[in-house]
């Protein structure tokens, strides 16, 4: 019988209940167990595809195209799973799907409402990867916090699943936040007593409380919440704040919640095996030595906006033994050679993610140049692709125009340019997502990452390499060294007598993991490391 895990958040938002709910899927799995990682959020936005990264964060996109919560990429990147378009629910789909269902004459004439129609699609889609996977634990974070009146039909769904699934197969943590009153030295517990309360109210109890804390917690605490919250206090878990998220598995496992879960799921498990991981920590904790890699991007304030590029950075980095020291570029601020040679003259390597519209595409061309005539190495990603080629086309061809139709649609020379097929005024996922094939040839900087003549890499854009151009940009030196061979789609491009420097039009960030970095990471970073030495 499949066991069910539900993490919901309680006090404030922003406390980690995504890093929770994967450490909780990286420990149970480390026993032995197939887990599958899922969540739901309560927004109305059908996905997180439209949403301004300033608001969301970055979107992670899996292998079959689900544009989803970054929490997401957590969870692939800490039990190395590979997740579906089924993972991410939020309640525009929900609401979608039922209303669609009542256009169809579905509900046979009924009235449609929250409950129980509502909560019964729900239901269905947190069940839906039972079907899907046949895995033996499926972990659920519910977006929001508790309270929240657009959580209330997710609360509901979770509260009634025990009697679908049988009470003994189901297991509620309920994670909150302690706060430290340093004028006093206090813990005070009452913020979590009240958020336990209020789940109470909603019929659920929480059977483990996860406590988010900046100092350790006492006995006595834990006895205290214990009584007040009605929770054995084995299953009262401290969850203070980490140097890094991959240490906090090995925090919460020494605070034993893989028994705690496995007691309250009736789950005879082998001891969790972290041997792995802790040895990957390790290498992160001492690195041998330090790399400078400058970020040149236009969401930069907002740092999650670049969530999985920062973290396979850091993987890269764990691959070459080597910490990573990231300087945060506003694009808009390299206005011209000058400004970009003083703001960039310390990086060891230059990194350009992806993005969409026009601001800061100047400064990007800008930090293209300085890393191309410098010898820097440069990575281009998505846009920063792009940025790779339009600068090329500009200061080696001469085309001084060169341009993407995204920014410019009236340039003379649009290297970049939309493909015939994304001319609708639909917006939400009509973009080129998921993954796709990539041929690599042979003797490129691709070629000896990958190590491979084939790959298969995610994608999450709109705008392509314009092949009217491809034989002028080949001919000027510019190396295409990877290829869609379906549509005949440039993916890699290269830089000709340079150390390193590379632009894939996909996303390969999503795929890296920290015990296996991401191929291009991984060659990045080794070059920057070479250029600092």
């Amino acid at each position: 019988m499949t066991k069910y895990i539900f993490i919901t958040g309680g006090v404030v938002s922003g406390l980690g209940k995504g890093i929770a709910a994967a450490s909780i899927g990286l420990i149970l799995k480390s026993r032995g167990l197939a887990v599958v990682n899922q969540k739901f959020d309560p927004y109305l936005n059908i996905d997180p595809g439209t949403m301004n990264p300033f608001q969301h964060g970055e979107v992670f996109v899996t292998d079959d195209g689900a544009e989803t919560d970054l929490d997401l990429g957590h969870y692939e990147r800490f039990t190395d799973a590979t997740l579906s378009q089924s993972s991410n629910t939020t309640s525009g789909r929900v609401y979608m799907t039922v209303l669609r269902r009542e256009r169809e004459g579905g509900y046979n004439g009924g009235t449609v409402q929250v409950i129980p129609n509502i909560t019964e699609e729900i239901l269905r889609r947190m069940l839906l990867s039972t079907e899907e996977t046949n895995a033996d634990v499926i972990i659920t974070e519910i977006g929001g916090t508790v309270g929240d009146i657009e959580s209330l039909p997710f609360i509901e769904a979770i509260r009634q699943i025990k009697y679908q699934v049988g009470e003994e197969n189901c297991c509620y943590i309920h994670l909150t936040l302690l706060p430290y009153l340093k004028k006093a030295g206090e813990i005070k517990t009452k913020p979590t007593q009240h958020s336990v309360k209020e789940l109470q109210e909603l019929g659920i109890q929480p059977d483990i409380l996860m406590l988010r804390s900046d100092v350790p917690i006492d006995r006595a605490t834990r006895e205290k919440l214990a009584l007040f919250c009605n929770v054995d206090a084995d299953c009262i878990i401290q969850n203070t704040t980490a140097r890094s998220i991959y240490e906090v598995p090995l925090q919460l496992e020494g605070e034993h919640v893989g028994d705690a879960v496995c007691k309250v799921l009736g789950i005879s498990t082998p001891p969790t095996e972290l041997g792995a991981w802790t040895d990957m920590v390790n290498v992160f904790r001492n690195p041998r030595t330090r790399v400078r890699i400058a970020l040149v991007g236009k969401y930069v304030d907002l740092h999650d906006a670049y969530l999985s590029v920062v973290e396979s950075l850091v993987h890269g980095g764990i691959a070459n033994e080597a910490g990573i020291d990231i300087d945060w570029v506003e694009a808009e601020d390299l206005k011209d050679d000058e400004t970009t040679a003083r703001r960039l003259g310390g990086a060891d390597g230059i990194i350009v993610p992806g993005g969409f519209g026009v601001r800061g595409v100047e400064g990007m061309v800008n930090a293209a140049k300085y890393a191309r005539t410098g010898g820097i190495p440069y990575f281009g990603i998505c846009l920063g692709m792009q940025i790779m080629v339009i600068e090329y086309a500009r200061n080696v061809l001469g085309w001084a125009d060169a341009h993407s139709t995204e920014m410019a649609p009236d340039t003379a020379h649009p290297v970049i340019a939309l493909m015939p097929d994304q001319n609708g005024k639909i917006l939400g996922g009509t973009l080129r997502l998921g993954k796709f094939e990539c041929a690599v040839a042979p003797g490129t900087l691709a070629e000896k990452a990958y190590g491979a003549a084939t790959i298969w890499e995610r994608h999450r854009h709109r705008y392509e390499f314009n092949n009217a151009y491809r034989e002028e940009l080949q001919n000027a030196g510019l190396i295409i060294s990877g290829v869609n061979p379906e549509r005949d789609l440039v993916e890699i491009v290269e830089a000709p007598d340079h150390p390193w420097m590379l632009g894939g039009q996909f996303h390969p960030e999503f795929k890296s993991r920290p015990n296996r970095a991401g191929p291009l990471f991984r060659e990045f970073i080794r070059a920057s490391i070479a250029r600092r030495k």
